[in-house]
């Protein structure tokens, strides 16, 4: 078969050959019609860049690093597959190939090297932990790094996030208008931004909430929801600071003769697949993680490109998904 072209894809984009270059080497200083024309023209054409010519120009290694969280933080989490999905949605059609490496630290070390000595050209980093060095060990050096979630102390570091605040509110306004009058929040960690901010957005629209301790973890639901029971008996409406959480809580209630929502109404956060496993399906607030996720690496082709850009952060706007929990 015939090698596509670059000039073949800008002939189908409509664009100059000069802009089609550009979006494939990952600049950011294209306008974002003009892009999205150039990646469907690849598609379409089945272009695939030449990455060891590119990469003799670029000096680059055609190649970003996503480091996920360990074995036991990704038991279960159902945003995982969605976030390397947004990835690979930009990343590919530029044939950039995507390395996933689980946190620890022998892959710290590994992710820092593999930077540093140009096997990568910069890295995502998912789920870390609030104590995590690795973030600031990338500032430190200058190398290419964006952050899923806003950092739980300011640094100057590029991230991508929800308006977790404005979502957690809309939670709380939720079970306001289906008159609920005891209710509760099961929140997630309070060592991370993501948990701290769904906490203090329910509070401010429910300031009496009874107040349970989670982790995002299916387990750590379950013991929250049959400590909301015994603390709090007549709870009729609760907000589950993530769907994880509130699909091991929901049959804590119907175990223990509560229906949903006919005697207590509940609400999630995040719209990932465990909101639609849950029995009833979950109303919950939605968080566009593949669209966030592919933000995130746009973010990290723009600081690859342009190594002195200044870090940024992208707030997406959540919305309310109501199915029958409440």
């Amino acid at each position: 078969m015939k090698r596509v072209t670059l000039e073949e894809v800008a002939r189908v984009a409509g664009v100059s050959r000069a802009t089609a270059s550009r979006v494939v080497n990952g600049a950011s200083s294209v306008d974002e019609s003009l892009r999205h024309a150039v990646q469907k023209a690849i598609s379409s054409t089945g272009y695939l860049p030449n990455i060891a010519a590119r990469s003799l120009v670029t000096r680059r290694a055609a190649a970003i690093g996503l480091l996920l969280p360990d074995e036991r933080r990704m038991d279960g989490d159902p945003h995982l597959a969605s976030v390397v999905s947004g990835v690979t949605r930009v990343v590919r059609p530029l044939g950039i190939h995507l390395v996933l490496m689980m946190t620890g630290p022998g892959t710290r070390a590994q992710a820092m090297s593999d930077l540093r000595c140009g096997r990568l050209d910069g890295v995502i980093l998912v789920h870390t932990d609030p104590a995590d060095p690795v973030p600031g060990e990338l500032i430190a050096a200058g190398l290419p790094v964006v952050l899923a979630g806003r950092p739980l102390k300011p640094m100057p570091i590029t991230y991508v996030d929800v308006n977790q605040t404005a979502g957690a509110a809309m939670a709380g306004r939720r079970l306001k208008s289906l008159r609920c009058s005891r209710i509760a929040t099961i929140t997630g960690p309070q060592d991370t931004p993501a948990g701290q901010d769904r906490l203090a957005g329910f509070l401010a629209e429910v300031p009496d909430a009874v107040v349970v301790h989670g982790d995002f973890t299916r387990q750590s639901g379950i013991t929250a929801m049959q400590k909301l029971l015994r603390c709090c008996p007549d709870v009729d409406g609760v907000f589950i600071a993530s769907d994880l959480m509130a699909n091991g809580a929901i049959p804590v209630l119907h175990r223990n003769g509560r229906k949903v929502p006919d005697d207590v109404a509940v609400v999630g956060f995040d719209d990932s697949s465990a909101a639609l496993t849950s029995e009833p399906e979950l109303t919950t607030v939605r968080q566009p993680i593949t669209d966030m996720a592919a933000e995130m690496a746009r973010q990290l082709l723009r600081q690859i490109a342009e190594p002195r850009s200044p870090a940024t952060s992208v707030v997406f706007e959540p919305t309310l998904v109501v199915r029958d929990s409440g």
